[in-house]
């Protein structure tokens, strides 16, 4: 690193003020932070994915190319920053699509080079866990997860039940074998002829069904590992079955197969979260990744949260699904640290140890 990158190794700024970026799949977002407190948060959606059905990777990497600028450009001028102002750049460093990952690293190592500023890598997952610490001006009564805590989090690519001992002391005890929770509805969802991404679109439908008119296959895998790949298979059997004998059987009964599917999900989820509870003795629980976005999820785990003594705790809506503002608030907490990264850093597509 630049000896002269203005000696914030060694003296940090009263009230550091962060830009993140974050693009490891086809959300392209800038936000900035000063100190703990989220001053802008921009994402820019990619629609193109919708008639493929999932997200296309050379897609993903040329929109983020073309969407960068403009979102972080933005993410400045909402936060009324000056780039000369910017303390540090918080990255996505991994995992995701490599395509993407590499467009946010360039970006982050180019800009971060020509205001000779600190350049931080965040892990995409670390990230989603410190999304709860994100503070809002004004949300003194907003009450924030104390260590240690046990952190469940739910996307499309993952799933895992962590301890969270400090902002940067984290166990995987737990996490899926095969498919993420996410993966599933979405997969499921496309069984049925929703469009992507199907999570959402099939928790509006089951919050109208039943969600004990079906039942779907439950893996039975030891400890606290998740399998998804099982009930996604029984769900797809399941359906061609019905439909030959009516082949109007998913319109007729959308609202009730959309609720036994995310109480079936759901149900995994939190038997496991339990029983990590159990184990552990923890009784703080946060949720995280854009499956924490989930109505069904989060009733389920409120409602044994009041049976089982155990305290929820859940982001805002807008920062469950992937965004900037949780890669700046965990750059901000390696930023108090120094810990910074020189410009020979490359992105990661798959889970790394740490």
């Amino acid at each position: 690193m630049n000896d002269k990158i203005r000696d914030l190794e060694h003296i940090a700024p009263v009230e550091p003020i962060i830009l993140g970026i974050e693009s490891s799949c086809d959300d392209t977002s800038a936000a900035v932070i000063k100190n703990s407190t989220i001053l802008s948060n921009v994402i820019a959606g990619q629609k193109v994915h919708e008639a493929y059905g999932g997200v296309v990777p050379e897609l993903a990497s040329r929109a983020h190319q073309q969407n960068i600028i403009p979102v972080v450009d933005m993410a400045l001028k909402d936060a009324d920053i000056k780039a000369n102002e910017i303390s540090a750049i918080a990255f996505t460093r991994g995992p995701g699509l490599m395509g993407s990952l590499l467009v946010g690293t360039s970006f982050a190592k180019g800009f971060a080079l020509a205001l000779n500023i600190p350049l931080i890598e965040v892990d995409h997952l670390q990230a989603h866990v410190l999304a709860h610490f994100i503070r809002e001006k004004d949300d003194s009564e907003r009450h924030f997860p104390s260590f240690p805590f046990l952190c469940l989090l739910v996307s499309g690519g993952n799933s895992q039940i962590i301890i969270v001992r400090d902002y940067s002391d984290m166990k995987i005890i737990g996490q899926t074998i095969d498919d993420a929770a996410g993966e599933a509805f979405d997969k499921c969802a496309k069984i049925m002829g929703l469009p992507y991404p199907g999570g959402p679109i099939v928790d509006k439908y089951a919050q109208k069904g039943n969600p004990y008119a079906f039942k779907f296959s439950k893996p039975c895998i030891a400890g606290l590992d998740y399998s998804f790949s099982g009930l996604k298979t029984s769900f797809l059997y399941y359906i061609n079955k019905q439909q030959k004998a009516n082949s109007n059987f998913i319109q007729e009964n959308m609202d009730d197969l959309c609720a036994s599917l995310q109480f079936t999900i759901n149900d995994i989820l939190a038997s496991k979260l339990l029983k990590a509870i159990k184990q552990t003795g923890i009784k703080k629980v946060a949720v995280s990744g854009g499956v924490s976005a989930n109505s069904g999820l989060r009733e389920r785990l409120t409602a044994e949260s009041v049976k089982h003594g155990f305290r929820t705790f859940f982001p805002k809506l807008s920062y469950s699904t992937d965004n900037a503002a949780m890669v700046a608030i965990a750059g901000y907490f390696k930023y108090m640290k120094g810990d910074f990264v020189g410009q020979d850093i490359v992105p990661y597509a798959r889970v790394v140890a740490h």
